[in-house]
């Protein structure tokens, strides 16, 4: 593996201070650009999607900026995709949030309203994630592992294989998921601590060793971690 920091694009469609993934990106060793400009992140090694805010307005602007086609592509190349909170939420099919939204579909299932009575939303806070099966950017991580969600939706994977790990907030739901090369978190790792940063270094590590990075599609699924 050459010893060069991979490049990932940090991609800013204008929902969300995006300075503090940037910041624990660098941290791990990630030579990081921010861009709202898909044509500067094709040569990137990884891409991050991250976000807040809602879903159909963020979709609107993914697309306007290109970013969807730049996803699908840079996917098909092989290039690692991480989605943080709301970017998770945008690689599924569809939202039902606003009167619902067609989101990037390179993740089969819907995303809709965590069914939490008697708890007030968004879930603001804390939230232990179980692992249900191993992942390139988990593995190793403590089981559970706390990490700090702020939502009121989540996916619901068509294929139970796709999630790495879940979370309790009136209802169980998915907080990792991952598919061939793309990954989501529903929690903030950049807000997370030091596991935080350890699940952002194993991202990192997984656009490093590119080609040879793990595919989450032949990882089976696994007792929880020891």
């Amino acid at each position: 593996m050459s010893s060069a920091a991979p490049r990932i694009a940090v991609l800013d469609y204008g929902m969300g201070n995006l300075r503090s993934v940037e910041k624990a990106l660098e941290h791990v060793g990630a030579d990081v650009e921010r861009t709202s400009e898909a044509d500067r992140a094709h040569a990137a090694d990884a891409l991050v999607l991250p976000g807040v805010g809602a879903f159909p307005k963020a979709m609107g602007e993914v697309r306007a900026r290109g970013f969807d086609e730049l996803i699908r592509t840079r996917l098909a190349d092989g290039v690692p995709v991480l989605g943080i909170c709301l970017g998770m939420q945008l690689l599924f099919d569809r939202s039902e949030e606003l009167g619902g939204a067609e989101g990037l579909g390179v993740i089969p299932g819907d995303v809709r309203p965590l069914a939490a009575p008697g708890l007030k939303l968004p879930q603001i806070g804390w939230n232990a994630v179980g692992w249900r099966r191993p992942s390139a950017i988990t593995d190793g991580l403590p089981q559970p592992c706390a990490f700090y969600h702020v939502h009121s939706f989540a996916p619901v994977p068509a294929d139970p294989d796709a999630i790495v790990g879940t979370a309790t907030y009136g209802e169980e739901f998915a907080s990792v998921v991952a598919r061939g090369r793309v990954f989501g978190v529903q929690f903030h790792p950049e807000k997370s601590g030091p596991d935080g940063l350890a699940l952002l270094a194993r991202f990192m590590r997984a656009a490093a060793v590119g080609g040879d990075a793990p595919d989450e599609t032949r990882r089976r699924p696994a007792a929880a971690a020891r």
